[in-house]
């Protein structure tokens, strides 16, 4: 309701036509930007990196190679829909004024051979990435990094290193709740520049497809193809999703997998009947790195992003994003506004116009609750089928 009133307040604001009052809230604009960049890229390595690390010290057995295989298909399932129902709808671009930082031309663009953009990912310097802001580099090293942990043998030096990635990322956890505990003040900006620089009809149609393909993109997913995963498996999708309603509906109101859990560990055991030590397992696993919405939403918001910065959307780049998007996702576990956050250190990373998720911030709440109720019945899913394998 604050996010909502918020968005309102910066509406009217920005309708008043006030000189002063536009230079205010396009200077709290870019402090607000200037922040989620400044977290954005730190959080995320230490979350992919936390996350594969984990990954041995939660075994390497049956139940969590069925969990892995399931997340993986679902995941790229939801941003394959993401693409395909972005490519139909086709939103359109955003008047320039609507973007208030010059676009750069995109590290993916090809502009001469898209190889050599593959091959300028990989990293050559363990430094290089991080001081030139090249999150596709970064990924790429804590996906590494965090793999490796996850092979060592325990030992001390293990412990060690790992407590200490995780006590980095509590404390980035720390600033990023201060940051959303202020947000509405950010809102206000977002939506009065927003109201006051971009003309209402082109945005509305630009915007609107926008949203549309990322809601289109969580129905479908959320309806049709999860279902036909369980269909597959000689689950019933309207017994199961029966069953573990309460959990769904609980995630759409918190917007928290991880608040949820205690809800769908409960809903799978006892209302749809998985075994104890199935749920107990997959389902905190789950939380961690099944997101079917976050990944659709950052291949989404990124196509659109780069489409506005002016990279041209090939099948090999949206191919390209669609692998980029998954392994993000997976990596995202436990972030507050992850997918946010990490689509925003994506594009500052390629050079495309970040200030668009100014504009993209005020709906996000909407678009998060969706994508949280869809990723606990994604998790819901995922345990059942492993239930029916094992």
């Amino acid at each position: 309701m604050i996010w909502i009133g918020a968005l309102v307040v910066g509406a009217v604001l920005g309708l008043l036509g006030l000189n002063w009052l536009n230079e205010v809230m396009n200077f709290v604009a870019t402090v607000y930007t200037r922040l989620f960049q400044l977290l954005a890229v730190p959080t995320i390595v230490l979350a992919v990196i936390t996350t594969f690390a984990t990954f041995g010290s939660k075994g390497s057995g049956k139940i969590f190679a069925h969990t892995l295989t399931y997340t993986l298909l679902t995941t790229f399932a939801a941003a394959t829909v993401g693409a395909v129902l972005y490519v139909l709808i086709a939103p359109g671009n955003l008047p320039l004024e609507a973007i208030s930082e010059p676009s750069q031309p995109s590290d993916l663009a090809p502009q001469t051979s898209y190889i050599d953009h593959i091959i300028s990912i990989v990293p050559n310097n363990i430094v290089k990435p991080g001081l030139e802001g090249n999150v596709l580099s970064l990924l790429l090293l804590a996906f590494a990094i965090g793999f490796g942990l996850s092979k060592l043998p325990d030992s001390e030096n293990k412990a060690v290193v790992v407590k200490g990635l995780l006590g980095l990322q509590e404390l980035l956890f720390l600033l990023i709740r201060g940051l959303i505990w202020a947000l509405p003040l950010g809102i206000v900006a977002f939506s009065a520049q927003l109201a006051a620089q971009v003309s209402a009809g082109v945005v509305v149609d630009s915007i609107g497809k926008y949203v549309l393909v990322v809601l289109g993109g969580n129905v479908v997913q959320f309806f049709i193809i999860l279902p036909i995963f369980l269909l597959l498996r000689g689950l019933n999708p309207v017994h199961v999703l029966g069953r573990m309603m309460p959990a769904v509906l609980m995630a759409l109101f918190t917007k928290s997998s991880a608040a949820t859990l205690p809800v769908t560990m409960d809903s799978a055991e006892n209302r749809l009947g998985i075994r104890s030590k199935v749920a107990r397992f997959v389902l905190p696993v789950c939380t961690t790195i099944n997101m079917n919405g976050c990944a659709a939403f950052i291949l989404v918001t990124s196509l659109f992003v780069m489409q506005n910065g002016g990279t041209p959307l090939t099948w090999t780049t949206i191919l390209l994003w669609i692998v980029v998007s998954v392994i993000s996702a997976v990596g995202n576990a436990g972030v507050p506004m992850g997918c946010y956050f990490l689509t925003l250190s994506l594009m500052s990373g390629i050079g495309a116009p970040v200030a668009i998720l100014g504009i993209i911030l005020p709906i996000y709440t909407i678009i998060d609750m969706v994508e949280t109720a869809e990723n606990v019945w994604s998790d819901s899913c995922v345990a059942a089928m492993v239930n029916r394998d094992i």
